[in-house]
Order: structure tokens, then C-alpha cells, then sequence
């Protein structure tokens, strides 16, 4: 993405939240690892006193014709040869000797890399946040409301809108931990030289590679990793393990926001957010051809981006396969991929920020739905009584023939079981009267560990608040 796209056609969409690195952002993280590398080189004695201050003070992107610098990259197969000759001629002559010494072009591009994969995760995970904290409060605040829980698309038995909210929420808050994880342990500086073993800086190589992964706040790796691309496998794979929890909530939200089901509809914090982002233009959700449409734009967006993580994700862990000590097209498969998973996801977590904060939530049309169904949802409670006096398997074969029977017919479940005598008689015979009836046929009484499990995720919410709160102090 160039510097232009910022505000192209797709930006606000598919770029919203910053996370993606344009052309200009690139060009800096090489420079940064330029400058780190240069006050390494100082810092154990390699290189001229001020050398490190020097080439920090000339290594600002906007000073650099970007444009030519990717010209030139046709030259080399990258742009890192180009962009240290332009550094070099804006360093004092002192310290010219510090630009580059000791370093690969891959050593340069891998740690901006890592560099632009920081500042992604850290904007990923303020929007992940903000939308974790939403999915707690929804889940909290709808902890009974009851609603049809749907397997294969299909009413099955009832569940709270709480419960669905504390799964979304579950899933934010491990994609957080994931990433989190992947932040401190698995960003880690690049420095090894032509062939990893960093020979034209001698004895002092390991020092400097150490020295170096301390000025930038990298990792600091064991050995050079140039064919070693697990880093990037883990990166990717937790960016499109984010992509897939942002996903599901927006394909739950697109399904329950359906004219037919209309059991939730995205809210003001959508609508907010593009009022922000236009001057004027259509209203929120608008159709250019049906004036009544209110489409789900947030959760649409964010499965606009999510879908293409997978991927993106697949490229880079098949480009993990590099020859030797340095790869002849895997590590230039990388770049273009990493970049647009980090963009991708960092919107679909803006999205789903916004998306999640203004959801408006209808109980009584959740209600109306399950009830709707005549009683068909507690079907498996019904059977579940009925089994102790003619059998587990008895009780399901009757309770599902009295079930198609109601569906044929358009008759409550209830009725039918309580007025087709070959039924009553099995009632009976259970001891199952009419209120015992009625109790079970009531989707309240069989909702299980629903409280406790929303409790539960609700407990590991805080603790993963705790915990991430704590991993920034440290960090800092």
C-alpha cells in the first residue's frame, strides 16, 4: 500500500484502524533498524563516537525520495541497497563508515519488519481491547436473555444472548494473549551478516547483534534466523487467528441481524464512526438501489477482511521454506503478504470495535422467535423426563414423532403430546401431568451452566486484563 492509498479508494474500509504499513512507514522502519544499528556499532566500539546520534538524526523517511529508492530495488531484488546509499550520503563523513556495517539487506528488511509488526499489534490490539471490553458488557448485561440457540442453522435449545456474547468474548480475549505472546517473545531483531555468522564484525558480532536487538526493543535471538521463519509463521498465524474470532462475530451478527430473524441490528456506534470517516453521503447501512435497505456494513467489512486472511496466512507459511542460509524468492514472497495481513486485521478489529459498542440487542424478538417455534426447542428436555420410565432411546424416538406431527400440523409440541392419547399414555405412564408438562416446555428451566460459563469468561476477561496491563508496564 503507497502513501497515497491512505485515503484510496478501499482505505476506509479495508485500512481503517492504521495497522497496515504504508510505503512511508517501510521506508522508516528500515531506517530505524539503520539507526539502531548504527548506535550498536557505537556502543561496543566499532564505530566513530557520535556515529549512532549521526545516522538517528539523518534516518526520517520524509527526507528520502521513496519512489527511487523502489526504482532502484529493481537493481538488487530489494530496496535496503538503494536506501543505504541515500542514507549514507546524508550522514557527516565521520560517521559514515557506522551505515550498514556488518549487515545484509535481509537483516535490515527482516527487522523492519518486526518493527512494523509491533506497531501493527500494538494498534490490533487497542481495537481487540475496545472490542473485548463491548463483548463483556453485552455479555454481562444479556446474561437472561433467552434465545434460540441454532445449530446447523436450525433452532436447537435455548441459550442467552449473554452466552453467545462471553463466547465472542472468549475467543477476543485468547486472540489478545496470542498476539500479546507473540509481541515479547517472537519480534526479534535480524543481524548476521551475508551468511549468519556476522564474520566481518570478528569476535565482537554476537555483541553487537545483542546490542543492537536492545536499541530497538526487539527480541534478542538466540542465532540469526534468515531461513528460520518461524517468527513470521507464528506472526501470521496469530493475525489470522484474530481474523477468525473477529469473523465469527460478524457472520453470528449478519445472520441474527436478518430481515426474517431481526433479533439484532447494528447501532450508533457504526453509524458514528462513518459520520466521522464522510462528509455528507448516503446514511449508514444504505443500499444505492433499495432506499429501505439497513445493511450490516461493520460485520459485512469485517468479513470482507477476514475471509482473505487465510490466505495470506497460507503464502507466508508456504514461503517458510527457504533454502540454506538465504532464500532465493521465500523471504521476498513475505513482504506484500505480512503487510496486508497486519492491514486486514487491524481493520477487521476496528470494525468489530465499533461494531460490537453500538450492537442493539431486541429480547423481545429473540423471545418471539424461540417461542415461535412451539415448544420444538425443548424437545431433548422433554425426552430427557420421559426417559427413565420407557427408555433413553424409546423416550427420543417418541418425542421426535411427536415432533412431526406438531410440525405438519402447525400445532405447539405441548398440545400435541398432551392430546394424541398414544402420547398422553406415555406421559402418564412417566407421571408427567400437565404442569410438569408445561415446566419442562419452558426454555427458562433448561439453560444449564449458561450462568457459570458466563461468569466464567467473564472472570478470565479481567484476568486477561490484568495480565496484558501488566506485560505493557513491563515493556515500558
Amino acid at each position: 500500500m503507497t502513501s497515497s492509498d491512505r485515503d484510496g479508494l478501499f482505505s476506509a474500509l479495508f485500512g481503517r484502524g492504521a495497522a497496515g504499513p504504508d510505503d512511508a512507514a517501510w521506508l522508516q522502519a528500515m531506517l530505524d533498524a539503520e539507526a539502531g544499528l548504527a548506535r550498536a556499532l557505537e556502543r561496543a566500539g566499532l564505530a566513530a563516537g557520535g556515529s549512532g546520534e549521526a545516522v538517528t538524526a539523518a534516518a526520517r523517511a520524509g527526507d528520502f525520495d521513496g519512489a527511487e529508492i523502489g526504482r532502484q530495488a529493481a537493481r538488487t531484488g530489494n530496496p535496503v541497497p538503494a536506501l543505504v546509499r541515500a542514507l549514507t550520503a546524508r550522514v557527516p563523513e565521520p560517521a559514515r563508515a557506522a551505515v550498514h556495517q556488518g549487515a545484509t539487506s535481509q537483516d535490515i528488511l527482516d527487522t523492519a519488519m518486526m518493527l512494523l509488526g509491533r506497531r501493527g499489534l500494538d494498534e490490533i490490539g487497542t481495537s481487540l481491547a475496545a472490542a473485548a471490553a463491548a463483548a463483556a458488557g453485552l455479555a454481562e448485561a444479556h446474561a437472561g436473555t433467552i434465545m434460540a440457540g441454532r445449530t446447523l442453522l436450525q433452532q436447537a435449545v435455548p441459550v442467552t444472548f449473554g452466552l453467545v456474547a462471553a463466547g465472542w468474548l472468549t475467543a477476543l480475549d485468547e486472540s489478545r494473549q496470542q498476539l500479546d505472546w507473540i509481541r515479547r517473545e517472537r519480534l526479534a531483531a535480524q543481524l548476521g551478516g551475508a551468511a549468519g555468522t556476522l564474520a566481518s564484525l570478528g569476535d565482537a558480532g554476537p555483541a553487537v547483534a545483542a546490542l543492537f536487538a536492545a536499541e530497538l526493543g526487539l527480541a534478542r535471538p538466540a542465532l540469526p534466523w534468515h531461513t528460520s521463519r518461524l517468527r513470521i509463521a507464528d506472526l501470521a498465524a496469530g493475525l489470522a487467528g484474530a481474523c477468525a474470532a473477529a469473523g465469527k462475530i460478524a457472520r453470528d451478527i449478519t445472520l441474527l441481524a436478518q430481515s426474517e430473524v431481526g433479533e439484532v441490528r447494528e447501532g450508533s456506534a457504526v453509524a458514528e464512526g462513518n459520520r466521522r470517516d464522510q462528509a455528507g453521503g448516503d446514511q449508514a447501512g444504505g443500499s444505492s438501489a433499495m432506499p429501505h435497505k439497513r445493511n450490516p456494513v461493520a460485520a459485512v467489512v469485517i468479513l470482507g477482511c477476514t475471509r482473505r486472511a487465510p490466505g495470506l496466512a497460507a503464502t507466508l507459511l508456504a514461503a517458510g521454506e527457504q533454502e540454506l542460509q538465504r532464500a532465493a524468492g521465500g523471504w521476498h514472497a513475505e513482504w506484500e503478504p505480512l503487510a496486508e495481513l497486519l492491514r486486514l486485521t487491524g481493520s477487521a478489529a476496528a470494525w468489530s470495535a465499533d461494531l460490537l459498542a453500538g450492537l442493539q440487542v431486541d429480547p423481545d424478538r429473540m423471545r418471539a422467535s424461540l417461542d415461535a417455534a412451539g415448544g420444538m426447542p425443548m424437545a431433548e428436555r422433554v425426552a430427557g423426563l420421559l426417559a427413565p420410565a420407557i427408555g433413553r432411546l424409546a423416550a427420543h424416538d417418541l418425542v421426535a414423532e411427536a415432533s412431526r406431527e406438531a410440525a405438519g400440523s402447525g400445532r405447539p409440541l405441548g398440545a400435541v403430546l398432551a392430546e394424541t392419547p398414544r402420547f398422553a399414555s406415555q406421559l402418564e405412564k412417566a407421571r408427567i401431568g400437565r404442569p410438569e408438562l408445561a415446566a419442562a416446555l419452558d426454555p427458562a428451566s433448561y439453560l444449564g451452566g449458561t450462568g457459570q460459563f458466563i461468569a466464567a469468561a467473564l472472570a478470565a476477561h479481567r484476568e486477561c486484563e490484568d495480565r496484558l496491563a501488566r506485560h505493557r508496564r513491563e515493556s515500558q
